[in-house]
């Protein structure tokens, strides 16, 4: 396993299982540190469980942004009730450490198996990962990401792409 995706995991588990909120490794090894955007998803037995994460960073690291968001994931996602104990054994977990996001000119720009987007419509904003099982079209990211912001399929969006490193 992944060091990224074993911090995540530590997380999840010792918080679910202590009430303890990790904190990053000292001295903090190369890939967790830097500042980027980070992405953790929780699958149980192959269904989303919980994907919580931030597209700028909002930490001094990519280990804190890890915690926080595998927190987030486990315990937040308004999608989902928290992560119990009892789930634990059965949830598996993906890292994806962001690239920066690119204001692009059009649909010509995108490839949704290699960017991630984000669409921007005054104060409303979506984001939808890279590389999505049955997300195969520029049109249908899209499409997903303008309902997951609220925005409506005619209205006008700028339009951002990221990269993503997914460790698994």
């Amino acid at each position: 396993m992944h060091p990224l995706v074993e911090l995540a995991k530590k997380s999840v588990e010792t918080y679910i299982r202590e009430g303890i909120k990790l904190t990053p490794p000292e001295p903090l090894p190369p890939e967790m540190s830097g500042k980027a955007g980070v992405f953790v998803c929780l699958k149980k037995r192959g269904e989303l469980r919980g994907c919580i994460g931030t597209y700028q960073p909002a930490c001094e690291s990519v280990g804190e942004e890890i915690i926080i968001n595998s927190l987030s994931a486990a315990t937040k996602d308004p999608r989902f009730s928290p992560v119990s104990e009892e789930e634990l054994n059965d949830l598996t977990y993906s890292v994806d450490v962001l690239s920066p996001p690119e204001k692009i000119a059009g649909f010509s720009d995108l490839n949704p198996r290699k960017y991630g987007i984000i669409v921007k419509s005054g104060s409303r904003r979506g984001l939808l990962l890279p590389d999505l099982e049955g997300v195969d079209t520029v049109e249908e990211q899209i499409r997903i990401t303008k309902m997951k912001a609220g925005i409506l399929h005619h209205e006008e969006v700028e339009l951002y792409r990221f990269e993503v490193k997914r460790y698994i």
